[in-house]
């Protein structure tokens, strides 16, 4: 039987295991070594692609450009448009509780169905509001009203679902590879953007019923797609967060459970071994990770930064220039083709020399693209030209820093109670990713102070200084 070896470390050294199923070997010796089937690690892998797939198109109408334009065209302010986008970031504050509840749990993927499932039903309940609106039972209030209460509670399970799920997918994607496959697996996320979100703003822009009645549509599609994606998981191999924390322990067996009617068939049932040597340290605690807490310095003022002037670019197309929806998902598309190009790049290179050194180059020139926004206008040259190279450009940017964003928190993060260093990170990039929107939305309700121009001056200077703290990040193995 083929298998693969991962090199693995003690806590100290933050490196991420993958699990074996109960039919396979497990064997750690004096130098830390998992024996896993590569055919179970493959399996694993492609149905996490797959769900990526499933899952963009999901995000189609839960979130992203034709959710913002709904609210546009339910008369939303700059201030309800800032809400859209700060209560995603704002509820990650919950993750830590997340996490504490997933750890005991004896299941990822009994877990991930309840969380994510709920989160997609709740969805249904905005197309019925949606049909209730065009049918004139609820003014355009109650439908902005519920849009951001449904927005706000699948959000919340999101973050009750994130540290679980993240934790999930790092013990599966082998350490060596995690570049390259966050890489390809991105990749076909873009894809699917590209193709996708020009055809549903093109849909929504033509139905014969009005863009309202024609995002509701979008909507029941991507929910029928979000229950795709759940299917998905059940072709992951699963893992018990019990015994993946025993990891850390001598003489605990560390092996992960397939779900009950995933089995890999073509592995005989040869006795279950396990050998573990003692680790020689245990893991120090997230207050005391020195390494850990620089990351998330650097990641909380890189998210309050970016979040000050990110969510407003669409707001300043849609409604300050006035463009169609179908311009801007075309521009979108365009900035999803640069990130499928360059996100394989991106994945090899980082595997090369590391994400740190990508972090620091990359972010240097993302720190200066909004200024590339101030003067543009909706004329020939802002719409044919300069808007579509602009776009081109953040998508090949932003494909490494969101890369190398997720690869480094992989690597600092030790095996014990890994989820709940994902919460953590996750909690104070929500909170500070929060502020940051609500930073520039009463900003740009002030045109006298410079409105939205001086949202994307004050947001290339912050930055720049969010990058100082990253160089004093320590890449393991690097």
């Amino acid at each position: 039987m083929d298998y693969v070896s991962i090199e693995t470390a003690t806590p100290l050294t933050s490196e991420i295991l993958p699990i074996t199923p109960p039919e396979a070997t497990l064997t750690l010796t004096t130098k830390p070594s998992l024996r896993i089937p590569k055919d179970v690690i493959r399996t694993s892998l492609k149905a996490s692609t797959i769900d990526s797939v499933f899952a963009t198109v999901y995000s189609l109408g839960t979130s992203g450009i034709l959710l913002s334009n709904f609210l546009i065209e339910l008369d939303a302010n700059p201030v309800v448009f800032g809400m859209l986008s700060s209560i995603p970031m704002l509820v990650n504050l919950i993750q830590p509780l997340g996490a504490y509840l997933s750890e005991r749990t004896t299941s990822r993927f009994q877990y991930s169905m309840w969380i994510f499932g709920t989160a997609r039903f709740l969805w249904l309940i905005l197309f019925i509001g949606v049909i209730l609106f065009n049918w004139g039972s609820f003014s355009s209030q109650q439908l902005k009203i519920l849009t951001l209460s449904i927005l706000l509670l699948t959000n919340l399970l999101g973050g009750l679902g994130s540290p679980s799920w993240l934790s999930w997918l790092a013990m599966i994607v082998p350490r060596r590879l995690r570049g390259r496959y966050f890489g390809l697996r991105n990749s076909a996320a873009s894809l699917t953007n590209l193709i996708c979100v020009p055809l549903a703003g093109l849909l929504v822009s033509h139905w014969y019923g009005g863009t309202i009645q024609g995002f509701g549509i979008v909507l029941l599609i991507s929910i029928l797609f979000g229950f795709l994606s759940l299917g998905c998981q059940y072709f992951k191999v699963d893992v018990n967060p019990q015994l993946q924390n025993a990891i850390s322990y001598a003489g605990r067996n560390a092996i992960a459970q397939p779900p009950q009617t995933t089995k890999v068939s073509h592995i005989a049932e040869p006795t279950t071994t396990s050998e573990i040597t003692p680790p020689q340290n245990e893991s120090p605690s997230i207050w005391k990770n020195s390494n850990f807490l620089m990351f998330l310095f650097y990641f909380g003022c890189w998210m309050l930064a970016v979040n000050i002037s990110s969510p407003f670019f669409n707001l300043y197309m849609l409604d300050t220039l006035n463009l169609d929806v179908s311009w801007v998902t075309l521009y979108g598309s365009l900035q999803a083709g640069a990130n499928l190009l360059m996100l394989i790049l991106w994945g090899k290179l980082a595997d090369k020399i590391g994400n740190q050194r990508i972090l620091i180059i990359i972010g240097i020139l993302v720190a200066l693209t909004p200024l590339l926004w101030l003067g543009i206008g909706a004329d020939t040259w802002g719409v044919w030209i300069w808007f579509p190279l602009l776009h081109l450009l953040l998508g090949g940017l932003w494909a490494a820093v969101d890369l190398c964003n997720n690869n480094i928190q992989l690597s600092i993060a030790p095996i014990k109670n890994q989820s709940i260093y994902f919460a953590i990170a996750s909690a104070v990039a929500g909170a500070s990713g929060a502020l940051g929107t609500t930073i520039g939305s009463i900003i740009a309700q002030f045109p006298q102070y410079g409105g939205l121009f001086a949202v994307f001056i004050l947001s290339t200077g912050l930055r720049l200084v969010a990058l100082v703290p990253l160089f004093f990040v320590q890449e393991p193995g690097k």
